[in-house]
């Protein structure tokens, strides 16, 4: 078979059933292969960021490779920014790209880019294929790096003439995902530990999602009473409305809830990178506490922090055994009920006295959603109020990008939809993320995409705006934007369409949108002024 048959075979065998892209002559016959492939359906979009994007959320949803395709150094570039943000957020993904004639590679051909090299410090592996009967190796490894180990992207630059050579292909089998576990001796020194252990807390990261450890970690912590703090961006790994949940590790956590990592005296930490944001810019683990850190990437284990015990482990494997532990969690009630009041306090929903529209958007959609619900976040400060107090209570309910890439909010939505078409999906943007991939919209009207898509509109640049404010107090330089009616965009391009100034507006549109099960928009008008959850401009300025 030609090389671009043989690259849907595989993908077949794999159980790939949806494929993102911006069509492109340099792999058309793979798009013919495609054409005659009922089982694959193609969500053809109107950007490369947007397909990246879409195939990032559905990766991160369905837990298996995102598939985007996208033409030449053009296509590329434009959907790197989706690369690097399945990097950071240790999603499966795989991009096909096509690649200039080999023969006229080195003569700076038409959009001629060496893409193996451009993608290599942002993506686990990046190849490009010289030979087609390789196909069926290549993209078996392919599949096995994005999947195995921390999970991520895989780039597969595909020279368009190469596409239609022809060669005998061997499949081999689908390889499965190694599962390592924490040796006896490694079990030894954490029962060790924990043993001496006053006020141990447990940072959830996002490998518990990839190792499908969610309902492994609730029996864990409920075992021993160890409270629980999510990182940054995954607040979904354990029900936020359990007795044990303290709080997640985010942009702008309230200092109460970081105090419960700094009294902590051992941090378990749990299929986590503990990233720069999830460590409040590397701060809160100090050299007094004890780390456990277990994940399955070996080059983790003590890039940020040296830990006292490091595990390479999958870590739904380490939670089971981690039940078999002789270690007494009573003494631990206290501390965690202790630090479960404190969240309480500062996540509170009640907005009887709170005129902050944002609040009262996240409290009513609490009460109105049902709880599997999954809400998807662009980048931005509006973010904060969703981080801050709307309760995650199931498992895949959340997908945000830890990278804080913007214009991911609402293509992220659709991919999580095609991952999860029974679930009632919503988004969240600010004006100016929304403005980068909103082009999108279309995209979701075309293929029947029923994804609600909420645009908190401020006119501007907020987060930087607030950073602006912070260091260079009154002089607005770039932050502030134009007006946009997004309720007439998402109209010209065959969506519904709202515009909501007041809380009672929203209501009847939230409810009017969710019984409709059609693509649409609800565009909220915000005040520059509440710039953030803990502060106005007006105070920024005057501290």
């Amino acid at each position: 078979m030609t090389a671009a048959q043989a690259i849907i075979a595989y993908m077949k065998k794999e159980g790939v059933r949806k494929v993102f892209c911006v069509p492109g002559e340099s792999y058309l016959p793979v798009l013919d292969v495609l054409h005659d492939e009922p089982s694959i359906d193609v969500i053809s979009t109107r950007h490369e960021g947007g397909a990246a994007f879409m195939a990032e959320g559905y990766g991160k949803s369905a837990l298996k490779p995102g598939i985007v395709f996208a033409t030449r150094a053009v296509g590329a570039a434009n959907l790197s920014i989706g690369v690097h943000t399945a990097y950071q957020d240790s999603t499966p993904m795989i991009v096909f790209l096509g690649q200039v004639h080999r023969t006229f590679r080195g003569r700076e051909g038409f959009q001629e880019v060496d893409l193996d090299q451009y993608f290599r410090h942002i993506a686990k592996w990046a190849v490009e294929v010289d030979d087609a009967k390789r196909i069926p190796e290549i993209l078996q490894r392919a599949f096995r790096i994005a999947t195995s180990g921390r999970p991520g992207p895989v780039v597969v630059a595909l020279p368009e003439d190469m596409l239609l050579e022809e060669a005998n292909m061997q499949f081999g089998p689908v390889t499965s995902r190694p599962k390592p576990a924490p040796s006896q001796n490694e079990m030894g020194y954490i029962e060790k530990l924990l043993t001496l252990a006053q006020k141990p807390v447990i940072i959830a990261g996002g490998g518990i999602k990839s190792a499908q450890a969610e309902d492994d970690l609730l029996a864990f912590a409920e075992k021993y009473e160890i409270p629980v703090l999510a990182a940054f961006r995954r607040q979904d790994v354990f029900s936020n409305n359990h007795p044990l949940y303290v709080g997640h590790l985010g942009l702008g956590t309230d200092k109460k809830i970081l105090q419960t990592v700094n009294q902590a005296d051992v941090v378990i930490a749990l299929g986590t990178r503990l990233s720069e944001v999830t460590t409040q810019d590397y701060s809160i683990i100090t050299p007094d506490k004890k780390l456990i850190h277990i994940t399955i990437d070996y080059d983790t284990i003590g890039k940020v922090y040296a830990p006292d015990i490091g595990i390479v482990a999958d870590v739904k494997e380490a939670l089971q055994l981690f039940m078999h532990m002789d270690v007494d969690g009573t003494p631990w009630r206290r501390w965690a009920d202790t630090r479960r009041q404190v969240f309480e306090e500062v996540s509170s929903l009640d907005v009887l006295a709170d005129d902050v529209i944002n609040k009262r958007i996240i409290a009513y959609m609490a009460k109105k959603l049902p709880e599997h619900a999954l809400l998807t976040t662009d980048a931005g400060n509006f973010a904060g109020w969703l981080h801050a107090f709307y309760p995650f209570q199931k498992k895949h309910t959340y997908v945000g990008p830890t990278s804080g890439a913007m214009g991911y909010g609402m293509p992220a939505a659709l991919g999580a939809k095609l991952a999860f078409p029974e679930k009632t999906v919503v988004s969240l943007s600010g004006d100016g993320g929304f403005m980068m991939t909103g082009q999108e919209l279309e995209t979701a009207v075309r293929h029947n995409i029923p994804v609600l898509s909420l645009v908190f509109n401020n006119n501007m640049y907020g987060t930087i705006r607030m950073h602006q404010e912070m260091h260079y107090p009154e002089k607005v330089e770039a932050t502030d934007l134009g007006d946009v009616s997004f309720k007439d965009l998402a109209i010209s391009m065959g969506a519904d369409g709202y515009i909501v100034r007041t809380i009672e507006a929203f209501e009847a549109a939230f409810d009017q949108a969710l019984q409709k099960q059609k693509p649409a928009v609800i565009e909220i008008i915000t005040t520059k002024e509440h710039i953030s959850v803990s502060s106005t401009i007006t105070q920024i300025r005057d501290r």
